[in-house]
């Protein structure tokens, strides 16, 4: 293996910085991380990892070596630096070299607290003794081209040269990378033989800024004899670029009364030339203020920044003076730091001026007036007030308050949501004969508050008289509902009582006449000039029109007014039961088998329409002089219920059995009623009554129905 001479390896150490320095959009070849720093130890330990190191060629890492510049360790094929035996001192830097076909990088390893020790740089580029193939000599020189963009034509043109000095005879030069053999191809392209590299169209910038090609030298069947050499291809910026507004619409809110210097909003564009050049160097201004009253320069916007500031007094910056709160400023970007030469961009800014409150709301006119009927509910006025601040917010919109005059709070005011007003309304009936009068204080505030120096004047306050205008009311019934209570046998022409209607309308002397409206079963009569309420027929207190022993009746009182009005009255009777109803029995027909060996024919119950204590307990009973005592029994089950039963057998035939049932009112009353029980044939399970018209009810049926009812009860 031959030594290399310094200038070889200045060669070497060239193109490793220009490796480490290339930027390729999609990849950039070396490694990951250059440099690393690790402390000393007191031994490095055989095949112990002590870091890992990542590189690419960008190509897939094919026959990917690694160079240590210490024998003492090496590279595992996943990066892993290793030492190959036990030892204490290694020095203060290790260095790595790693390279395939198509690139090649060297990484540092500082060792903290480590010793010098003597050697030579050449080893970082020896390969290891198990490697069979040997280094070869290096010697292409490339440097940087730099290409202007936007290069007219002719083409292709050359724009740089590689250059061998030791290269074969017969050799040729290969150019490849992005812009070669891969997208965008035919770019550049390299002469075999001279090295000169040639531009073959028109490059920009913006597309492509860095093209990162590779240069190598191969023999006659395209073996590659060195590198690939890393070349770079840089594209030189010119202005051809506008700048651009890409962030609008440009919308900003001031406040108001803001001092001088308040910012406003920023604007910046962009400009898609090198960023490190005064081709995309800004500088902004203001063309154009619409409208330009009451100052042609309301604003100011910072050159570099594009901050848009206030630059009047606050005095002028008022909403309420200004022609229009919404202001538009044209602004200008320029490059070229703003030279004349630079290119222009425009972008509309718009400028709100936000209203605060400060102008309280103040009514129209100190007193108001409003005229309502006694009797009448709703809207009796509008307040009018006029505020001087923006229509949309809450330092416009109005608060009402009713602050005296209302004790009964008979009225209420709300805010009209459209028109701002104060809609006064009446919620409580007013009574002209009690008041036909009343003043009314109100106050009207901003459901903002307002600014600190503006407070409410007396103008925020006004006077509403009211006029109660009287009506004709009707008569009024006291009490209301009116409420008697009689026994419901009272004999026909009983006076109930005396109903008492009064007028309102105490300043008008008026009469009152009385009639029936509603008496639904027509038991009642009034006396149209004194009230007086009588009965036109017997109270019945189990009548349909009864609810709950309570009966209700409606009568009209009508004044004598032009028109009359008209006063209902409710009279609730109230009815106590007396006894007269008798009880009654159930059920009427019952069926017993002629061949019965039980001998109960049906359980019988009594109801009574009456209350108690005019019903039960009931007194069961067969009416003896019809029917006679060795064939039927009935016995008390309880008060409300009896059983019947044969004492004997009878042949298949329909009987009519009289049962007398007493209730326990006082006089009691009493009921006949004849029981129906029919006698039928019972074989094989069948029921035959035909002969004997009977229901088709076999007797443990009715029996089982009959202490269903008992149940109930």
């Amino acid at each position: 293996m031959q030594p290399r001479t310094p200038l070889v390896l200045c060669v070497l150490l060239s193109q490793v910085l220009l490796l480490t320095s290339a930027e390729d959009l999609d990849c950039t070849p070396g490694f990951q991380q250059k440099v690393f720093h690790i402390n000393q130890p007191a031994e490095f330990i055989e095949d112990q990892s002590i870091l890992n190191l990542t590189f690419s060629d960008c190509k897939g890492n094919d026959k990917l070596r690694y160079e240590v510049s210490s024998p003492y360790f090496k590279v595992n094929s996943d990066g892993g630096l290793v030492a190959l035996r036990n030892i204490t001192a290694v020095g203060k830097t290790l260095f790595v070299h790693a390279r395939t076909p198509h690139a090649e990088d060297m990484a540092e390893l500082v060792i903290v607290g480590g010793k010098d020790i003597q050697g030579s740089l050449q080893d970082i580029f020896k390969f290891a003794r198990t490697s069979p193939v040997p280094r070869q000599k290096r010697s292409i020189v490339v440097s940087p081209i730099l290409i202007p963009e936007n290069q007219r034509q002719p083409f292709p043109r050359d724009v740089g040269k590689v250059v061998d000095s030791d290269r074969p005879e017969r050799s040729k030069f290969r150019l490849t990378g992005k812009g070669v053999d891969q997208e965008p191809k035919g770019i550049f392209r390299i002469n075999e033989n001279t090295g000169s590299v040639s531009v073959t169209r028109t490059l920009d910038r913006e597309v492509i800024a860095v093209y990162q090609l590779f240069v190598e030298t191969t023999d006659v069947n395209g073996k590659t004899l060195e590198g690939p050499v890393p070349l770079e291809v840089i594209v030189i910026d010119q202005n051809d670029n506008r700048p651009i507004f890409r962030e609008g619409p440009y919308v900003g809110h001031v406040m108001e009364g803001s001092p001088t210097g308040t910012t406003v909003m920023r604007m910046t564009a962009f400009d898609a030339d090198d960023p490190a050049t005064d081709n995309a160097l800004l500088r902004y201004n203001i063309r154009q203020q619409t409208p330009d009253k009451p100052s042609p320069n309301m604003f100011y916007i910072d050159p570099e920044k594009g901050d848009i500031v206030t630059v009047v007094s606050p005095a002028l910056l008022d909403r309420e003076t200004l022609e229009n709160p919404k202001y538009e400023l044209i602004i200008e970007a320029q490059d070229m730091a703003g030279l004349d030469v630079g290119l222009t961009g425009t972008a509309t800014a718009t400028i709100m001026i936000d209203d605060k409150n400060d102008h309280s709301p103040k009514f129209t006119k100190k007193e108001f007036q409003a005229t309502v009927k006694e009797g009448a509910v709703g809207v009796i006025v509008n307040l009018t007030v006029e505020d001087k601040d923006d229509p949309t917010t809450g330092a416009w919109r109005a608060a009402y308050t009713i602050i005296n005059g209302n004790p009964g709070q008979s009225f209420e005011i709300h805010t009209n949501p459209q028109t701002n007003e104060g809609m006064l309304s009446v919620v409580k009936p007013l009574d002209y004969e009690i008041s036909a009068f009343h003043t009314l204080l109100i106050k009207v505030e901003n459901e903002d508050p307002l600014v600190p120096d503006v407070s409410y004047g007396p103008s925020s306050t006004a006077t509403v008289h009211i006029t109660v205008l009287d009506v004709n009311e009707g008569p009024v019934f006291y009490p209301d509902p009116m409420m008697v209570t009689r026994q419901e046998d009272i004999s026909v022409g009983s006076v109930l009582l005396t109903v008492n209607a009064t007028d309102p309308d105490s300043l008008q002397h008026q009469t009152i006449r009385y009639s029936v409206y509603k008496d639904p079963a027509g038991w009642l009569n009034i006396n149209p000039i004194n009230g007086t309420v009588d009965t036109t027929a017997v109270l019945d207190r189990e009548s349909p029109f009864v609810d709950n022993s309570v009966y209700t009746a409606l009568f009209l009182a009508i004044d004598s007014g032009n028109p009359p009005a008209t006063g209902t009255g409710t009279l609730l009777i109230t009815l106590e039961d007396v006894n007269d109803n008798a009880p009654f029995i159930y059920p009427t027909v019952a069926e017993v088998c002629d061949d019965a060996k039980n001998l109960s024919v049906v359980i019988l119950g009594a109801s009574d329409k009456d209350l108690h204590p005019n019903t039960d307990p009931f007194k069961f009973e067969i009416h003896k002089q019809a029917v006679p005592d060795k064939v039927w029994k009935i016995s008390k089950i309880n008060n409300t219920h009896a059983l019947v039963s044969l004492l004997q057998n009878l042949n298949k035939a329909n009987y009519n059995l009289p049962i007398m049932v007493t209730d326990s009112g006082k006089p009691p009353m009493t009921n006949i009623t004849d029981l129906r029980v029919q006698v039928c044939s019972c074989r094989n399970s069948k029921v035959d009554c035909n002969t004997a018209g009977a229901l088709r009810f076999n007797l443990p049926s009715l029996l089982l129905l009959s202490l269903f009812s008992l149940a109930c009860l």
